[in-house]
């Protein structure tokens, strides 16, 4: 089976009139659309496959790096030659860097080479993987608000959609402990601050931080790759930590568990390589006694990616990220989503869904 194309696909989904929020690692406040950049490969046999890129601010160059230096190398390719492919592509390539958009370009192929292997052997992808659950626990993901009575809001409205545990952006200790107030103590609750701080600032507000028991701080620490400074955070306060999201290589993912670093781990399949390399972080992450918590801040084949491998791989303390976005439309359309709190594997062929074309005919960005 050949690869015969690869084709990027930007789209920017608008939310919905009112929804405000305030500016992060991942838009200016006030964002008013959200920005997916999706992967359709093709092969001779008619098989299609789904992969996405980490969107956002990075789609064009992105789109650019699978345009101009990822599908050049696949097309013609054996498509059922995954890894021995990926692993080609990453060496011919790697002189450009080992993360960043060009790592989300591979990414995307990846997954959606993984989606035509299920299809072509007619199975769910988390099977082919070596078996599955048909559902997970799924966390609520939160835009940040910075405003007290906002996020006081979005917690009420996650809780009443059915969400027990919710994961704040918040870095202000007013926000926070708004979460939690409105939460009360039977909910968990998550906080990835996005590496805002250092070792010394990170110290200094972890006494307050403990006042709401988080289950996980996640990235306290600029620059991300402290890892000795993650390990002494733990140590040092006591608080579960958690990273991963912009770790791209399996050896630093490796130096980051050996470092002591984390109690929960977090590959993102969009980010690190796909299927191929998110694959390897489960047994990994066993060796050392840490739960591996997939990073899924999207919602289109990245985020069943996540849904899938962890089926298949995870263990009873792994959960999915369900990023909580109030767009007008969502890359699958209706066909999807969380109840009471928990996520349904999709049981068809590969990654069990394709992308609703009219979403992508509504919202296709031209670049």
């Amino acid at each position: 089976m050949i690869i015969t194309g690869v084709e990027s696909i930007p789209l920017r989904i608008p939310f919905k009139p009112g929804s405000v929020s305030d500016a992060s690692a991942w838009g200016d406040s006030n964002l008013p659309a959200a920005d997916s950049l999706l992967v359709r490969v093709t092969t001779d046999q008619g098989i299609v496959g789904w992969g996405e890129a980490f969107g956002f601010r990075a789609v064009a160059s992105a789109k650019l790096a699978i345009d101009q230096l990822v599908a050049p190398l696949c097309v013609g390719q054996n498509a059922t030659r995954i890894e021995p492919l990926m692993l080609d592509v990453q060496k011919k390539l790697h002189v450009f860097g080992r993360g960043g958009a060009l790592a989300f370009a591979i990414s995307a192929v990846d997954i959606a080479l993984w989606d035509i292997a299920g299809k072509a052997a007619n199975m769910p992808l988390c099977q082919l993987l070596g078996g599955g659950a048909a559902d997970l626990p799924c966390y609520a993901s939160l835009v940040r608000y910075s405003d007290p009575p906002l996020v006081r809001a979005s917690v009420r409205q996650a809780i009443e959609a059915g969400f027990g545990m919710l994961k704040l952006h918040e870095i202000e200790l007013p926000a926070i402990r708004a979460a939690r107030d409105e939460s009360g103590p039977g909910v968990e609750l998550m906080l990835d601050v996005n590496c805002p701080w250092t070792l010394t600032q990170a110290r200094a507000v972890a006494d307050d931080l403990k006042t709401i028991g988080p289950k996980w701080l996640e990235e306290p620490l600029w620059p991300p790759e402290n890892f000795a400074g993650l390990a002494e955070m733990r140590s040092a306060t006591g608080i579960p930590i958690a990273a991963g999201e912009n770790i791209y290589t399996l050896m630093d993912f490796e130096r980051l568990l050996a470092a002591g670093a984390v109690d929960f781990v977090q590959p993102s399949p969009a980010k690190m390589g796909g299927i191929s390399e998110l694959r390897k972080i489960f047994p990994l992450a066993a060796v050392h006694n840490t739960a591996v918590m997939p990073h899924s801040f999207y919602d289109g084949p990245g985020l069943l990616a996540a849904i899938h491998t962890t089926a298949a791989l995870g263990t009873a303390d792994s959960m999915i990220e369900w990023r909580w976005f109030d767009l007008e439309s969502a890359i699958y359309g209706g066909a999807f989503g969380p109840k009471h709190g928990r996520i349904s594997v999709p049981q068809g062929a590969g990654l069990g869904i394709d992308p609703d074309p009219d979403v992508i005919g509504r919202f296709r960005l031209p670049l």
